[in-house]
């Protein structure tokens, strides 16, 4: 795997940029194939690792993990051990994930007035 060069003026120009726009921002914290998924599952309240990976067949556990593991760095997921054997993981949002709440479903209601019909949001 190719290393990125910090000092790259690709680089500072992506790092600008997420300062200055907040819809990349906000792009960065929540894009991508599986995130939204996540996060649209733990809506609901805390679920299981198992559960999530129930109510997403088709990501990886690889995906599943990485993708929980950023989505807690931005402080959107949280993550509970409880000291029981075996290991049991409890993951759900943060206030700043329920906030996310509206910002879904106004991309729900996008795509039904643009695109494929999809299920709301609660």
């Amino acid at each position: 795997m190719t290393r990125i060069k910090e000092s790259s003026t690709n680089q500072a120009n992506k790092k600008e940029i997420m300062f200055t726009c907040p819809v990349t921002f906000t792009l960065d914290k929540i894009g991508g194939r599986w995130k939204p998924i996540i996060i649209y599952n733990l809506l609901s309240g805390t679920k299981r690792y198992g559960e999530l990976k129930k109510a997403i067949p088709h990501i990886t556990e690889k995906m599943l993990i990485q993708h929980l593991k950023e989505l807690e760095a931005d402080n959107l997921v949280k993550r509970k051990a409880l000291p029981v054997v075996p290991p049991h993981v409890e993951y759900s949002l943060t206030r700043a994930g329920e906030e996310l709440n509206p910002v879904l479903a106004a991309m729900v209601g996008w795509a039904n007035k643009n695109g494929k019909p999809v299920k709301s949001l609660k």
